[in-house]
């Protein structure tokens, strides 16, 4: 997964900030909290949540939707 330095999400545009995404699972860490989040286009995200904000650090391409043609 690429690392971004993007504020939206580059597939379909939506702020890195705004909803909708879905928390797949938080995880405490020594610095504040990582999440692993799903865009609403379905890019798989992480975010890293620390003294300096909340930011995504990493995301894939949206998922494939099963039974979509392929071209």
């Amino acid at each position: 997964m690429p690392s971004t330095d993007a504020t939206a999400c580059p597939h379909c545009g939506w702020p890195d900030g705004g909803e909708p995404f879905r928390v797949l699972s938080r995880h405490t860490t020594a610095a504040g909290r990582t999440e692993w989040t799903r865009c609403g286009c379905g890019s798989l995200q992480v975010r890293v949540a620390d003294a300096r904000g909340t930011r995504v650090v990493s995301r894939s391409r949206p998922a494939v939707r099963s039974g979509a043609a392929s071209h």
